[in-house]
């Protein structure tokens, strides 16, 4: 029996406590994968369960049917799984009501940013959903510029704030949840790029009646799998193809700076501060550094999973000092942050034996990930003084992966690296990547002395 809604389900399950029949739509989201369904739509149920009306999700799959697929039969349900080693709770989530694919109906898409019911537009694309440049800086040659049917986030962005300017609708506020520095700025200066080639009024519009709030969000959601899927059916009785996993943490701290009403999602723990930088670098730098590093060290090690990578004596080690040392080190935190308590939360939340997260997973799109990660740490520490011997190192074993003749390589620039590899050999792949006309010269332009520790790590010629 598949989930839906008269699907009976054990009772300690938690239930929406609101009529979802009564809720309109608030939110527009574009891309509503797994990490989405397990933490901004969760957010949004308690705000809703707190008594918040009109604030339901319509779901955008830019590229894949596949979400909409397994959430359509079901009425938009789905589950959220909550592991760690004392046991798992399972909590039934009503926020999302309608789920739409981009390339199946652009115009579905466009009206629904337009509708006038909507009052937020948030992202979750990933890094690889903005368009760069050859470097791996986020580009402005975007393809959306000349007009047409959507391409990107951007253009229907675009057109669905025209549609909004020409109805007198009334401005948005626009949520970037990527990894991302700065992602609200980001998400900005990319639209408005689009805006200026093709309506110049337009960017003006926006920039008068819409906002950009910078976030930081935080949970490990592992991609689900079958098992997910049948251990969940088999515990609820009823099939959900859209369940998902995750641990029992989640964090979400937003930029308070919105274009009108939002909901509360202070109610599901939500933080709203004046600056979100120091939140969102110790993100980036110490937890998806953090997982980076066990990433390819773990693989290459012939580990599978994060808890095997971070159980591993060698890696855990390296990635205490990334995190506490070297990460924690290239940044000032806001008043009250305590960077080493958080750093012994990461390495708990990393052991969690209950959630497979796959290595491969974090491994994927490492190109696009690895500036925002690893490079910014080297720059800043480098600046004051300081050294990142254990990041170089990760950076070493990511070299090594993407080499690509013992695992397949799962990233947009797999080719290209490979290439490098190919025509650089060992001796001077360190230079093509990160000389000073390096690949990612841009970013981080490495040291004589850096380069030499980052070959020194590198697997023998095979």
């Amino acid at each position: 029996m598949r989930l839906g809604r008269g699907g009976a389900l054990p009772a300690d399950v938690q239930r929406p406590a609101y009529d979802r029949d009564a809720q309109a739509s608030g939110i527009v989201h574009l891309g509503i994968g797994a990490f989405h369904r397990a933490h901004q739509a969760v957010y949004t149920d308690d705000a809703m369960d707190a008594g918040d009306r009109d604030w339901a999700i319509t779901g955008v799959s830019l590229r894949s049917p596949d979400v909409r697929d397994a959430l359509v039969p079901q009425d938009g349900l789905y589950t959220v799984t909550e592991c760690d080693g004392s046991g798992d709770t399972t909590r039934l989530i009503g926020a999302v009501r309608r789920v739409l694919v981009a390339p199946e109906d652009p115009g579905a898409v466009v009206a629904a940013i337009a509708a006038p019911a909507t009052r937020i537009v948030s992202l979750t694309v990933t890094e690889k959903g903005y368009w760069r440049a050859p470097d791996g800086s986020l580009d402005t040659a975007l393809p959306d510029l000349a007009g047409g049917i959507p391409v990107s986030a951007f253009g229907f962005l675009a057109d669905g704030l025209a549609h909004r300017r020409d109805a007198g609708a009334g401005g948005l506020t626009l949520i970037s949840c990527d990894n991302l520095a700065a992602n609200g700025r980001q998400l900005e200066r990319l639209l408005q790029t689009v805006l200026t080639a093709r309506d110049p009024a337009l960017a003006d519009w926006v920039a008068a009646h819409c906002t950009f709030p910078s976030t930081m969000v935080d949970r490990i959601v592992p991609a689900p799998t079958e098992a997910d899927r049948a251990t969940i059916a088999a515990r609820l009785g009823v099939r959900d193809e859209a369940a998902v996993v995750a641990e029992p943490f989640r964090q979400w701290v937003i930029e308070d700076r919105f274009a009108g009403d939002r909901p509360r999602w202070e109610a599901g723990g939500a933080e709203f501060v004046a600056d979100v930088a120091p939140y969102e670098i110790a993100k980036l730098r110490m937890l998806n550094g953090a997982h980076s590093a066990l990433a390819y060290l773990g693989l290459a090690r012939g580990h599978v999973f994060v808890h095997e990578a971070v159980a591993d004596p060698v890696i855990a080690a390296l990635v205490e000092r990334l995190m506490r040392d070297e990460a924690a080190g290239s940044f000032t935190p806001a008043p009250g942050q305590d960077l080493n308590r958080y750093a012994t939360a990461l390495m708990a939340r990393f052991a969690n034996p209950a959630l497979n997260h796959r290595l491969a997973q974090i491994a994927m799109d490492g190109s696009q990930k690895i500036p925002q990660r690893w490079l910014e740490t080297l720059a800043a520490r480098r600046s004051t003084g300081g050294e990142s011997p254990s990041v170089l190192r990760a950076l070493a074993a990511w070299v090594d992966h993407v080499r690509g003749d013992l695992r397949p390589v799962d990233d947009p620039d797999a080719a290209a690296l490979a290439a490098c590899w190919q025509s650089a050999g060992r001796a001077g792949i360190v230079a093509a990547l990160f000389g000073e006309h390096g690949r990612f010269a841009t970013r981080w332009i490495a040291s004589d002395a850096e380069r030499a520790a980052i070959t020194a790590s590198l697997s023998p010629e095979r």
